[in-house]
């Protein structure tokens, strides 16, 4: 009987053991299925995370692929680097280079750069950043200042009829008159070699300063007066010191020395019942008014207010006082590009830069815009006039060291310091 409870209590026991054990063993599965749940369930969030950071790389990449992909347009009319030949009458415009800080004051290339857009020639983004398109001009001018044979280069695409599709978003006194295919690094500034510059003038310019400047219609220029003013002209050629021909260039300068090729004045012709003339200079290159000094200091010689060895002298060390001739009648004429000619013109690949078959229509431009305009502001406000009746305030026989030396005293006796401005 003893034996029997023994025996009967141990398998009890042994059961309730087994119970607990399956408990335990139930909860640590439970315990064991919650943790792999919450481990799955990070894993998938982790792997949604990065399936999203994928997608949205793949959906950037796309886009960047999709920027950087060429548009139709692109795809059949292809970039290529051009020169266009550009003419302008700048009445009415602050210049040829742009200042997009300034846009109240409207340039030739704000006409430009806003028909190269509006003709689908360029991006709308490049008209905001000219860089993106290569943009080059060969040359500054002046407010008020004209252009025959201006050049500028750019990336331009190459669409049929793009002359007239450029031509037809500018104004009447801009055109664009020629287009050839250059080189990838070519430079419209860089790879010229000389550039060309007309001033036409009324001959009133080369009176007697004692002579009547208010009847500027009966005035003709004797052939002996046109004889002196082309031999003044003729002692710029050469290369010379051109510091007072500028502002803000010191004597000691190397770039204040230019090389001038030629300078003429050619027979006077009659235009309105006004005798003209007209200037040509051509250099290497010119700084800011150094053409308009250059004839300024002549039309002051030719008229009695200073001697010829002013021009000499003016090359010197000291400061001369040099007057600055009117910008009215100042024509970029032409830009020359003898050694891009001479390296790639015969290649068999470029063209050479040489406007001969655009000849006519510069010529016909100048005639309908550029000295009907010259000859009507001429009439109209009388600059040249105006400003020959300044020349007498000028001092052409003080020298640097004087001039310094008074202007130092009367600041000195004023409380002010520093230097004579120039």
């Amino acid at each position: 009987m003893f034996k029997t409870r023994q025996l009967l209590s141990a398998l009890f026991n042994h059961r309730l053991t087994l119970e607990r054990n399956g408990g335990l063993c139930k909860l640590f599965c439970m315990m064991s299925e919650a943790s792999t749940d919450e481990q799955t369930a990070k894993q998938l969030k982790r792997a949604n995370e990065e399936n999203e950071d994928s997608a949205e790389k793949l959906q950037a990449t796309k886009k960047l692929k999709a920027e950087e992909e060429p548009t139709e347009d692109e795809k059949k009319y292809p970039k290529k680097k051009v020169v266009l030949l550009l003419a302008y009458s700048g009445k009415g415009y602050y210049g040829m280079q742009r200042n997009p800080t300034a846009t109240q004051f409207r340039t030739i290339e704000d006409e430009l750069v806003t028909s190269l857009v509006k003709s689908g020639c360029i991006p709308e983004n490049h008209g905001d950043d000219m860089k993106k398109m290569s943009f080059q001009r060969c040359a500054r001018t002046d407010k008020g200042v004209s252009a025959a044979g201006q050049a500028v280069s750019l990336k331009v695409r190459l669409m049929e009829d793009i002359i007239e599709k450029i031509n037809e978003h500018l104004p009447p006194q801009i055109r664009v008159l020629g287009l050839k295919r250059v080189t990838q690094g070519f430079n419209s500034k860089n790879n010229c070699d000389a550039r060309t510059y007309c001033y036409m003038l009324p001959t009133l310019a080369f009176s007697p300063k004692d002579n009547d400047i208010g009847n500027i219609a009966a005035f003709r220029l004797e052939p002996e007066t046109l004889e002196r003013v082309n031999r003044l002209f003729a002692s710029y050629k050469g290369t010379h010191n051109f510091h007072n021909f500028t502002s803000q260039k010191a004597a000691s300068d190397p770039s204040a020395r230019r090389y001038i090729i030629e300078m003429s004045c050619g027979e006077p012709f009659i235009n309105n019942n006004t005798q003209f003339a007209v200037i040509t200079v051509k250099g290497q290159s010119f700084m800011l008014h150094q053409i308009r000094k250059m004839i300024g200091l002549v039309i002051a010689v030719i008229k009695g207010y200073a001697k010829e060895d002013v021009i000499e002298r003016s090359w010197g060390q000291d400061k001369v006082d040099v007057p600055k001739a009117p910008g009215l009648g100042l024509v970029l004429e032409k830009v020359h590009f003898d050694r891009y000619n001479k390296r790639f013109g015969g290649d068999g690949l470029h063209e050479r830069l040489e406007w001969d078959q655009e000849e006519e229509a510069v010529k016909a431009f100048k005639e309908a815009h550029i000295y009907p305009s010259i000859v009507e502001t001429e009439r109209d406000e009388g600059s040249m006039v105006s400003w020959m009746s300044t020349l007498h305030i000028h001092d052409f026989e003080a020298s640097a060291k004087a001039t310094d030396t008074k202007n130092k005293d009367q600041k000195q006796d004023n409380g002010e310091e520093g230097n004579a401005s120039d």
